[in-house]
């Protein structure tokens, strides 16, 4: 146990599925384990573990922004002795070769963050994702025929940016294509502990054009996604 975990060791999975919402954590618990159980609640952070497909797997939400990432992924991988976490989540495109419904696999992650310098004195502006598990979510996507575009992301501190200009730059500059709020914390603590980590993204905003994705197409869209990490799971 930790002070926000409460599941005793061997119920956590040596593999770990993360989307931010603790809600969505409990619909994919529902949709895709087989004999999920309630492993851990604190704070409302449900926390299920179950199979897919034969494979024991761990749906656990991050919450939301660097703080909340860094604490749930330092905890699974030290205490638990995670391997492997794959997080699921939306973002917000910088580019208009994004449309809403599109889907991101994160190569690299920028951010202006002190996350690694304060908790580690490493001055990196950018993380990456895990190669090994990134093939195997490619290839998966490939296999149900679904589209997916790699690229670098913006993971900012800040929802609302009121910088019109900073998009611009970030493309520019690092390559970011899109921004959400906790990959660089997650692909930290997985090179700090010699794990891998990975994270997927659907399109829900347009950054650019001003597009926004309904509640209901938001709830759709993000199935694909997630049915790409299980399926790879099983492979990893």
């Amino acid at each position: 146990m930790t002070p926000h975990i409460e599941a005793k060791e061997n119920e956590i999975a040596k593999i770990v599925i993360m989307p931010g919402d603790p809600v969505r954590a409990k619909l994919i618990a529902d949709k895709f384990l087989e004999d999920a159980k309630l492993v851990s609640n604190v704070r409302g952070m449900n926390t299920f573990t179950g199979t897919y497909k034969g494979t024991k797997v761990t749906i656990m939400p991050s919450g939301m922004g660097i703080p909340s990432m860094g604490i749930y992924s330092y905890e699974l991988f030290k205490f638990y002795n995670v391997d492997k976490i794959i997080k699921v989540g939306t973002c917000g495109s910088y580019s208009k070769d994004l449309d809403l419904g599109d889907l991101v696999l994160v190569n690299g992650s920028y951010s202006e963050s002190t996350y690694a310098k304060v908790q580690d004195n490493v001055e990196d502006e950018i993380m990456y994702a895990s190669d090994y598990i990134n093939f195997y979510l490619r290839e998966t996507a490939e296999e149900l025929n679904k589209h997916i575009t790699i690229a670098n992301i913006h993971c900012s501190d800040v929802f609302y940016e009121e910088d019109e200009t900073l998009k611009k730059k970030l493309y520019d500059k690092y390559g970011c294509m899109a921004c959400e709020m906790e990959s660089f914390a997650l692909f930290h603590n997985a090179k700090k502990f010699g794990k891998k980590a990975a994270q997927i993204l659907t399109v829900t905003d347009n950054l650019i054009t001003g597009e926004r994705a309904s509640s209901e197409n938001r709830q759709n869209d993000v199935m694909t996604m997630i049915e790409i990490a299980m399926e790879s799971v099983i492979k990893l």
